[in-house]
């Protein structure tokens, strides 16, 4: 090989006096004199990467910074002679060591993709691929070879065009191509043809095999003409189109994978192919040249086995880093193509790369050392479970319209935006909170989607979740470095659990600044000012304090409200260490929601609050109120509130539709659902016009029209859909307007810069506010309660205490519930998260039990006898109302 051949070839190995490849080899031999042909392609991917290892063991990746310790180019790596090397490259491979990618200052990184697309039929190469023959593949071809194979019970010919064309990055992007569209001329001319044609297609499979498993240098790479062909094909693409048959990938795979030894062919092509398309994506803009370079992708995607054991070694991990070097356009087109798919489809790929990170995690030991954030194979196979993700919401139930408008005067910014700059400092996501880049160059978002392909349960992985270093991540997340990967960037992949976590560290970190410039402000300006947002409300009047001190603090500086809350009782003398806050805002909600005050109107069937179109109250009142569940997120207090779901689809930015009624108002959403079923004639039957009433607050009927002169226009079978959507209009977006907007002004202006919105699906925003009414697990409650007062959990009273509360029914449950902490729900992560005490309230005694919700303390005096143990705390529960009753 002469020099500039051997500086062309990325992974040829100079002489030495014995390869490791050629170890290996021997070192295998005797395993392989039983299965030849299956094992021919898992020794060439082998020997691939051993001389990989020895290239960057003897030569480099050419990297002057590298930081890998097993690199010739790492400033500190001991040099070692030819011998030595060939024994550690093989050490390297069993212990599957790191492999640098070829560093672009380094000559002769080009992958076979790209030196087979510009260099002449007659270049030589030592590389293995190069010598591989690199035409395309199509299903015929493949079917012939089957069929000659299995009448001689041989298959290797079948292996050997597989192994050569799945393991080069050229072969499989020219494979499976879409059969071209012919003119009316140019199919009469074919028909022609073919009624001259020789039958004898067996005769030719055997030549076609023949021809495909030589490896002359002349068929080593395209020729220039079909290099333009391809070329010339790309401009014919659509934006959103491929030109590879996926049916037709489908209908090879079905043949070919019940074949054990055909299915290893395919792994350790992968395994070979994986690093030069890595290659290719990093530094040389393949896609930009070739769209039709994502074909590669798809055809292995398609791969039905791919989250198979043998896969999840070596061949998927390389794979999915490849596929996660891929540019934003790229993976947007592979979003619409595989939003196409079925749900099962959806699910085996989502499957294939959840496998993946969870045999990472769990043969792995993760922990604040080692970061589960510096697993390459996890970290890549997150990003393209992210490809499936956006995929799944696309081709689900999309309602991209009936968005909220935006707030017409955004919350006012802060006045100490002018200290932090002249301090040198900038306030993060000044412009709102970040949005997925993916999301952008799709124009579409999860809050989109009403019901997507497959549950976004299922992308959640439980045991990633159980090793991830919140904290660590959470830096990742605000830093927002290339090297370090924050799955925070993927929120669909945590649990409400984890993802509370980073919003509690967000919340904590943006109070410490708030307090920290509030101290630098007061040295400058020479004033005294507090760190902290302080309410000193009075109990009897808590709603006209409240709301006089927080519209004072929203309007002279709203950044004020993201201080950590503390709450003062006028002539009280209790201090604020989250009881007396948690107390504040039950008082709150309890007040504000009132039905008696006429701000909410509430459904004794649905048990949920909706605004009151016709209330009297001032709109910042509706204000207050969204300021008091954002300042609830903010603080991580657990407020009783019952809304409906639409309420938070509303404050995530989706307006209400005729769907979201069947959740805030059944009766009507039924009424107008057999309106739309009804088979008679509407017009003459049921005789309604665009014309509605309603009943304000005095029982009085109001008239308003859907439409101009609605008491005109009647509702017939062609236009009752509209009338419906119009109802449902009114009823959720239009008669509520005023109120709704001051209530979502509130809560914007106590989250408007937190990663809320980037986080948290609705349902999950509710679960923050509210808790969860599913996870009542009592046995957890049971296992994190301690205990005071001479109580401990061997104490006669506690194990009478246990077994009575777990005999409880479902709704008594939830009236201790109630009546401990304040809310019959269990907050994020189940009542296991509920820090309960139990203390001793005195000897044997008449009195109930008593509680103070504030620090979730249950107060149990010493019954001598289980039964009136039973008794006392049934009444306590029922009957008991307020705060504070001793």
């Amino acid at each position: 090989m002469n020099s500039d051949e051997k500086q062309d070839c990325e992974c040829a190995p100079p002489q030495a006096e014995s390869t490791p490849a050629e170890e290996y080899d021997r070192s295998l031999e005797e395993s392989d004199i039983e299965n030849p042909e299956a094992s021919r392609m898992k020794r060439a991917a082998a020997k691939h990467l051993i001389e990989r290892y020895y290239h960057q063991l003897t030569e480099g990746c050419g990297n002057e910074a590298c930081t890998n310790d097993f690199c010739a180019s790492c400033p500190g790596f001991h040099r070692m002679d030819n011998n030595a090397a060939a024994v550690k490259a093989l050490e390297l491979y069993k212990m599957n060591a790191k492999l640098c990618d070829p560093h672009p200052s380094k000559k002769g990184t080009s992958s076979a993709y790209l030196e087979n697309s510009a260099k002449g039929p007659h270049h030589n190469s030592a590389c293995s691929d190069r010598k591989m023959n690199h035409r395309e593949l199509h299903p015929e071809t493949v079917y012939e070879i089957l069929d000659i194979c299995r009448e001689k019970e041989d298959y290797s010919p079948l292996i050997r065009v597989i192994g050569r064309i799945f393991s080069s990055a050229d072969g499989l992007v020219q494979s499976f191509r879409k059969a071209k569209q012919h003119t009316k001329e140019e199919l009469k001319s074919l028909q022609a043809k073919d009624e001259d044609k020789d039958e004898d297609e067996k005769e030719k499979a055997a030549c076609s095999a023949t021809a495909m498993e030589e490896d002359s240098e002349a068929s080593s790479s395209r020729t220039a003409e079909g290099a333009s062909q391809g070329d010339s094909s790309n401009h014919k693409l659509g934006p959103d189109e491929v030109s590879v048959d996926i049916e037709a990938v489908r209908r090879v795979y079905n043949r070919l994978l019940s074949n054990e030894k055909i299915e290893a062919a395919f792994l350790n092509a992968l395994v070979y192919l994986s690093p030069n398309v890595e290659c290719d994506l990093t530094y040389h803009n393949v896609y930009s040249r070739d769209p039709n370079y994502l074909n590669l992708f798809i055809i292995v995607m398609e791969n039905s086995n791919l989250h198979s054991p043998e896969y999840l070694e070596i061949a998927l991990p390389l794979f999915c880093k490849a596929m996660s070097k891929l540019p934003l356009p790229a993976l947007a087109k592979l979003v619409r193509l595989w939003s196409q798919y079925s749900a099962e489809q959806i699910r085996r790929m989502m499957e294939t790369f959840q496998q993946l990170i969870t045999y990472k995690v769990i043969s792995n030991e993760f922990n604040s050392r080692n970061l589960v954030n510096d697993d390459d194979s996890v970290t890549a196979a997150t990003k393209c479970l992210k490809i499936v993700y956006y995929a799944n919401i696309l081709g689900g139930d999309l309602d991209t319209e009936h968005n909220e408008d935006e707030d017409e005067e955004p919350p006012p910014e802060s006045s100490e935006l002018m200290l932090q700059e002249l301090l040198g400092e900038e306030r993060r996501n000044k412009k709102g909170p970040r949005v997925d880049p993916l999301e952008t160059e799709l124009g579409v978002k999860t809050i989109d989607c009403r019901r997507p392909l497959i549950p976004f349960e299922e992308f959640v992985n439980e045991p990633l979740n159980d090793v991830l270093e919140m904290d660590k991540d959470y830096t990742f997340f605000k830093v927002e470095t290339e090297n370090k990967f924050s799955f925070m960037t993927c929120p669909f992949i945590l649990n409400a659990v984890t993802k509370n976590l980073g919003l509690y560290y967000d919340n904590r970190i943006r109070m410490y600044s708030e307090r920290r410039i509030t101290v630098l402000y007061s040295l400058v300006q020479g004033q005294q000012l507090n760190p902290y947002l302080r309410l000193k409300v009075r109990r009897d009047h808590i709603i006209d304090d409240a709301l006089v001190r927080l519209e004072m603090i929203a309007m002279e500086n709203p950044a004020d409200l993201k201080k950590q809350l503390y709450v003062e009782f006028e002539g009280e003398q209790g201090v604020d260490e989250g009881g007396v806050s948690k107390e504040f805002f039950q008082l709150v909600v309890e007040e504000i929601f009132n039905p008696d005050i006429g701000m909410f109107t509430y459904d004794e069937t649905t048990k949920l609050f909706w605004f009151n179109p016709s209330s009297f109250e001032t709109e910042g009142q509706f204000t207050l109120i969204g300021i008091v569940l954002g300042l609830a997120i903010y603080n991580n207090c657990i407020l009783d509130v019952h809304f409906p779901m639409v309420v938070y689809r509303k404050l995530m930015g989706k307006k209400g539709t005729f769907r979201d009624l069947a959740d805030s108002h059944p009766v009507q959403y039924q009424s107008l659902k057999e309106l739309l079923d009804y088979e008679g004639s509407v017009e003459d039957d049921m005789m309604i016009t665009f014309q509605i009433s309603q009943t304000d607050i005095f029982g009085n009927p109001l008239m308003y029209d859907l439409k101009e002169n609605g008491d005109k226009i009647p509702v017939t079978n062609d236009n009752r859909r509209e009338f419906v959507a119009q109802y449902a209009e009114y009823m959720l977006n239009k008669s509520v307007e005023k109120q709704f907007k001051a209530f979502r002004r509130g809560f914007h202006m106590v989250t408007n810069e937190s990663p809320l919105k980037y986080l948290f699906r609705p349902e999950e925003i509710e679960l923050l506010i509210c808790g969860s009414r599913q996870n009542l697990d009592f046995q957890a409650l049971e296992e994190t309660t301690e205990y005071d007062g001479g109580y401990n959990r061997e104490s006669r009273i506690i194990k009478d205490f246990w077994e009575t509360v777990h005999s409880f029914p479902e709704e008594q449950k939830r009236l201790f519930l109630q009546f401990t902490t304040g809310t019959d729900r269990a907050p994020v992560g189940g009542l296991g998260k509920l820090k309960m005490i139990i203390a001793k309230n005195g000897p044997d005694t008449d009195r109930l039990p008593t509680s103070h919700t504030c620090f979730n303390v249950l107060l149990l005096p010493e019954y001598t006898t289980k039964e009136k143990l039973r008794e006392r705390l049934l009444k306590a529960i029922t009957y008991a109302k307020g705060f504070g009753m001793l």
